[in-house]
């Protein structure tokens, strides 16, 4: 069994946090400045004598970014870290890279760390690309023989051979986050830390980063690796841990069980697949959206039981059209449990003749999804649209309305299948046999030969 490289026990880290006390309409008087300011002064200055850190506001609170960590990495593995915004993920990171010190519990490290948790992290402003090579290379704790060996490589793989003279100051973040992350990747450290690197670059970027960061996997070094991505987590992990409010939900070695876990929990699901808009929330002049409802002829089957044809989904919003413009485009877009999407649907799509005429005032739009397309689980659909594409009004996974549904067993007539098919989809096609005349013996009997 591979060596432990990374163990945390009861790891905790606490902030403190200042409140200014709300005044609400009450009037102010001068005392009341002045016994406040006093007040304020001596907490400060007790916390100066003291040591603990000195905090604005009125009030100060004890806040856990992280409480009761537990886990184990082994030597060569890879670990994905998920959860959402504020859960802790960076803050654990931090700590691993030993830039902020645990409030309680201890954390055992075995070897070199590279970590690469922010967009130009250990980079000067005033320095060339060239000189923060070698900077950046110290401050991961490399030699200046270890970076003049690889500096060719991580130039390379940055792509800004043009710019090496140039004050990084004056980079784009997108060849800030390239440059750093050759650096931290190519300097061959025992464990690579990464928060969140592909939310910057381009799609080959990410492609050329997640290809790095399995070179690295395969030569044996740890790697943790935070992101919102779950596509990437899945295709580069071999297990994940999942964080939520500083403590850890859990800890999975089949990635797709965990990523499954956290994508439900977040998932602020309506029982009768329906969303209603909030007063004025979405507002815009073209189409505002009062509804969107997830609808089956037959919502719900269990494995082996037979479906009619008719079996479909059917997807209704409804609103105000406010403005009739003919480059205005209303669809659906629709993804999986683990967010990838499946496809998009817009009104558009068929040809002008066959356009429905639009005029202002209500309206419902509604779409069938084709009998027996999608398979078994969970589902998110967002209403999206546009004019021409080129400038949105819904936008997809920001501003759009959206809401969950499920599908559960039956997709098929045919009792072969017990447990959920494999895939995305699950069609039931029609088949043609064509073969000759059989001349061969059927058997009911179960030979094995020794």
């Amino acid at each position: 069994m591979a060596d432990v490289v990374i163990k945390a026990e009861k790891l905790g880290k606490s902030y403190l946090v200042g409140h200014r006390r709300p005044e609400g309409k009450r009037y102010v008087a001068l005392r009341d400045v002045l016994a406040r300011n006093a007040h304020n002064l001596v907490r400060k200055t007790r916390d100066m004598l003291t040591g603990r850190p000195v905090v604005q506001g009125d009030e100060v609170e004890e806040f856990w970014a992280l409480k009761n960590i537990d886990f184990e990495v082994r030597e060569g593995e890879v670990l994905g870290i998920i959860g959402r915004n504020g859960a802790g993920k960076s803050t654990l990171l931090k700590v691993l890279s030993r830039i902020t010190e645990p409030s309680e519990g201890r954390v055992s490290i075995r070897g070199r760390v590279a970590s690469l948790l922010e967009v130009g992290t250990g980079f000067h402003p005033e320095l060339t690309g060239s000189e923060n090579i070698f900077l950046n290379g110290a401050v991961l704790g490399m030699t200046r023989a270890e970076i003049r060996r690889k500096f060719d490589e991580i130039v390379a793989f940055a792509e800004v051979e043009r710019f090496l003279d140039t004050p990084v100051k004056r980079y784009s973040s997108g060849m800030y986050v390239r440059l750093a992350f050759a650096v931290a990747a190519h300097l061959e450290p025992e464990i690579l830390v990464i928060d969140e690197v592909l939310a910057v670059g381009d799609a080959e970027f990410q492609k050329k980063c997640l290809g790095k960061m399995s070179e690295v996997a395969d030569h044996g070094r740890t790697v943790l690796f935070v992101s919102h991505n779950m596509n990437a987590i899945e295709r580069f992990c071999r297990r994940v841990l999942w964080i939520n409010h500083g403590m850890l939900q859990g800890s999975f070695d089949d990635v797709r069980t965990g990523v499954s876990a956290y994508l439900k929990a977040g998932n602020d699901r309506s029982q009768d697949g329906m969303w209603r808009n909030n007063g004025s929330e979405y507002d815009n002049s073209y189409f505002r959206p009062e509804l969107l409802k997830v609808s089956s002829e037959q919502p719900h089957f269990q494995t082996g039981e037979p479906l009619s044809n008719k079996y479909a989904i059917i997807f209704s919003a409804t609103g105000e059209i406010r403005s009739v413009d003919p480059a205005f485009n209303l669809g659906i877009a629709v993804y999986n449990d683990e967010g990838l999407l499946l496809f998009w649907s817009m009104l558009r799509d068929v040809a002008d003749t066959t356009w429905p005429t639009l005029e202002c005032g209500h309206a419902e739009f509604r779409v069938r999804l084709p009998p027996r397309l999608l398979n078994e689980g969970d589902y998110r659909v967002e209403l999206i649209g546009g004019l021409h594409n080129l400038q949105w009004i819904f936008e997809p996974l920001i501003s759009a309305p959206a809401v969950n549904f499920s599908i559960g067993g039956g997709l098929s007539d045919s009792s072969y299948w017990v447990v959920r098919r494999p895939g995305v989809l699950a069609p039931v096609l029609t088949w043609d046999i064509q073969s000759p005349a059989s001349t061969c013996q059927v058997s009911s009997e179960l030979r094995v030969h020794a």
